[in-house]
């Protein structure tokens, strides 16, 4: 084994663990940012998405059957 002048055992080892670090925050950060565009989607999704009218929401209750006509067409006008 050649010995070099200021490489001993202990350089070889922090040589070792730095490059272990080092590729393990690269592959960390790669997966933060895979995360944070995933999430940054669906919020995106969510707020471009307008949001119902009170008379549309009553016209989907209405729609589903939870109020009858009667009930709606005078929440309707009240909304009016």
């Amino acid at each position: 084994m050649v010995v070099r002048p200021g490489m001993s055992g202990w350089g070889y080892a922090l040589m070792t663990v730095s490059m272990v670090l080092f590729w393990a925050l690269i592959i960390l950060g790669v997966i933060a940012l895979v995360r944070y565009l995933a999430r940054g989607d669906r919020s995106g999704d969510q707020a471009a998405a307008p949001r119902a009218t009170p008379e549309q929401v009553l016209a989907e209750r209405f729609a589903r059957g939870e109020i009858d006509e009667q009930d709606y067409l005078r929440r309707r006008d009240q909304l009016r």
